[in-house]
This record gives C-alpha cells, structure tokens and sequence, in this order.
C-alpha cells in the first residue's frame, strides 16, 4: 500500500486537483510540500492537528515537510463565513507566530535529507509595496474567478472588505513562493482552504514555466458521531498548550473517545499502523470494556505533544483516580488531576473536625447529613474511608501541606487547599 493509498484508508483524503497526475509524481521522486495555518492564536487547538499530522505522513514516506506559519497572512485573516474578522497587531501576531512554531515542532523531524522546514510569510510578504502585489500578482487573478470561491461567495450578502476579498490571493503567493524557491510542488490544508490552494495553483500556471506542475489536497472536516463538535468539551476547546489544557486533560479527552469514533481518530491521529489499528478495532467490536483502542489513542496523542513523562504523568493521576490511591499522587499532580473540582480554602487556626469541614466546605449539606455520610463509609480523605464523626484531620491529612482531598461516595470529590 502505498502513501496516497494509505491516506485513503484512512479517510484523510477529502479533494484534489489532479490524482492521477500526483499518484505518478509520489511514485518517482521525492517532493517537498507544504501545510499552514494563520496565527490567530497562541496556541492551536487538536482540530489544527489533522492536517499537520498527514504533513508528517508524507515526511514518514521519505519527502520534505515545509511548515508555514503565516505571519503575512495572520495580519489579514482568513475570510469567515459570517462576519470580518478583527486585525490584530504585529506585536501580537508576532509572539503567536512564535508560540506556533514552538509547538509544529513537537510534531516533525528537522534532521536528515528530508528534515523538515520552518517559514514564516511575513518574511517575502512585508517587503513588497501595493504596486509590485497589484502588478505582479493582482493582474493574474480575474474578479469573476475570486467570486466563485466559496469563502468570498458567502459572504457577499452580508459584506466582505477589500482586505478579506484579497486574503486568497496572499496565500496564493505563499504556494509560488515557494513552489519557485523550495521546489515545493504540493500543498495540504482543511477542506475549506480548497479555495485559497486553488488560486496558488493558478498563479504557478500564470507566473512559471510552461512546464510547472504542482497540486492540491484537502483533509475532511473532524467529526463526531453523535453529531457534536470535535474538539470541544464542558470547558471549551482542547488546546496543545499545556497551561490552557493540562497533559492530563489531553489524555482524558482521547480516553473518553466514544466506541463509534476511536477507530477513525486512530486512522487520522496516530501512526499505528493498518494491521495495528484494525486489531484494536477488533477489540472494540470482542471486548470493548477494557477500551484497549481509546488507550493507544490517548497514549500515542499525549505523547506526540506532551512527552513521554507527560504522559507518565497522566497515567498516574488517572490511575489514583480510578484506584482511590490518592497519597501516592504530588501537590501538582492534584492541581493537575483536580482542576476542575469543588474547592474549599481552610483558613489556618480553624480545627479541621470532619462534620465542620463536610458542612464548610459544602460536601454535605448539614451537620446531621455529614454524619450519617460517615457513619455509612460514605466520606474518603486522600482515598481512605472515614467513619468516626470525631475525626479530627491532622497535618498528616495534608499532601505537601497544600491539599487535602475530600471524596464523597462514589465519584463526587472535593479540594480542600491550605
């Protein structure tokens, strides 16, 4: 099976201009290629992966990744389907464009012959006047032409600026950039930059040899099965940078995949390989309670961008979790692991009786409540039962004297902090 046969297989392959033509042309060279994306944003989020990872496939198979960030580009903004879109400055867009970079490189191999390339459009954008892009590029690209791409169609009822109308155009000269300097004769990118790839090819028509030929391939939009959004839970989008979403709730999110969605992310998301992912699909078909697939998918994720002792590091809190085994865990391994639990801050000097703290901090809902919830076994402290009502919590109780961890039955837990 070869590469474009793969990404078929694994449903990655959405569009492109010419299959033929680029079947013929992976069978006898390698090429360079390129993926990019507008800093926006500080961080990508896990629906800019797909795209970035079928990149890597392609340097995998022996050809040379170029990784655009667009710092040209990112000034303008992509056109939305309903409204213009806010420009930010170049300080900020520059420090995005940084943060981007930082995080494409945990993804692909920058050593060896094939070794991946990093650029930045801002680099042979801002030197250009209005003249030389209105001569030199303007000229090429016909009204009419622009009009009937989709993210310029949609937009002419409500409005779009002259700015915005032109975005296709600049990133058009992205692809003949570097179709002319890196020899890049492929570009990759979501099903809705089919518009903006499209015109790349048009001035490579327009503007090289007679003989150039490159060419376009879209990636499906991510979805779920059950109809919702990809890539968004109760707390919003999950993002790569670890201080917006912790390694650990990384990994949560893979390890919840529903049965109906974990093998097709395990053809998009990792680099199993077919005989491997089909035997965990066989899994979830025999055996589908010990979530073997939704495991490797979590595993190979959080790894992929957060390291090996991230991912170390989410198993653990995910075990005690699941365990009880709440002692073995560090002060920051509970920030991590309890994020987004009921919390309560005791106030030193206080005596930390635990009918009090049950009734302070909320767990029960009265003092006749909180003792029979310990008197039935039904109050943890750190993981261990609790039964006398008298229990008064010591320093011992403390988990490097930061954290207290209170659960209450089954699942329900509480943060008690110092």
């Amino acid at each position: 099976m070869n590469l474009l046969q793969d990404l078929q297989w694994r449903g990655i392959v959405y569009q492109q201009t010419d299959e033929a033509g680029l079947t013929e042309l992976l069978a006898k060279e390698k090429i360079s290629l390129y993926c990019g994306m507008d800093p926006t944003g500080d961080s990508m989020h896990i629906g800019h992966l797909l795209p970035f990872l079928t990149l890597r496939r392609f340097q995998n198979a022996g050809h040379r990744p170029i990784v655009l960030v667009g710092g040209a580009t990112g000034l303008i903004g992509d056109p939305k389907a309903t409204e213009e879109r806010v420009l930010q400055t170049v300080e900020t867009v520059q420090k995005n464009v940084e943060a981007l970079t930082e995080q494409l490189k945990t993804i692909f191999n920058f050593e060896g012959e094939n070794g991946a390339i990093m650029v930045n459009n801002y680099d042979w954008t801002a030197p250009m006047n209005v003249i030389t892009f209105l001569r030199d590029y303007g000229k090429h690209v016909g009204i009419n032409y622009m009009l009937a791409k989709d993210t310029i169609a949609t937009r002419l009822e409500t409005g779009i600026s002259f700015t915005e109308f032109a975005y296709t155009i600049l990133q058009g000269m992205d692809f003949k950039h570097l179709y002319e300097q890196h020899n890049c004769k492929l570009q990759i990118g979501g099903s809705d930059q089919w518009g903006n790839i499209t015109t790349g090819l048009e001035l490579i028509r327009k503007m090289t040899d007679e003989d150039s030929k490159a060419f376009g391939l879209t990636i499906p939009l991510v979805t779920k099965s059950d109809g919702t959004k990809f890539g968004k839970t109760e707390s919003g989008a999950v993002w790569l940078d670890p201080e917006k979403t912790s390694p650990y709730e990384f990994y949560q999110f893979w390890i919840n995949t529903a049965d109906a969605d974990v093998v097709k992310y395990l053809k998009y998301f990792t680099f199993l390989s077919k005989e491997e992912i089909e035997g965990l699909e066989q899994s979830v078909q025999e055996e589908a309670h010990l979530r073997k697939a939704q495991k490797a998918l979590a595993e190979e994720l959080t790894r992929m961008i957060h390291g090996e002792a991230a991912l170390q590091q989410a198993i653990k809190i995910t075990e005690a979790l699941f365990s009880g085994d709440i002692r073995n865990l560090t002060a920051s391994e509970i920030k991590e692991g309890f994020k987004d639990v009921p919390s309560h801050e005791h106030k030193e000097g206080e005596e930390l009786g635990i009918v009090d703290l049950l009734v302070n901090a909320k767990i029960s809902p009265s003092k006749r409540q909180a003792r029979e919830d310990v008197g039935n076994g039904a109050i943890y402290v750190n993981g261990e039962r609790i039964t006398e009502v008298e229990y008064v919590l010591s320093d011992n109780d403390r988990i490097e004297n930061q954290f207290t961890v209170i659960r209450r039955g089954k699942k329900k837990y509480f943060l008690i902090k110092y």
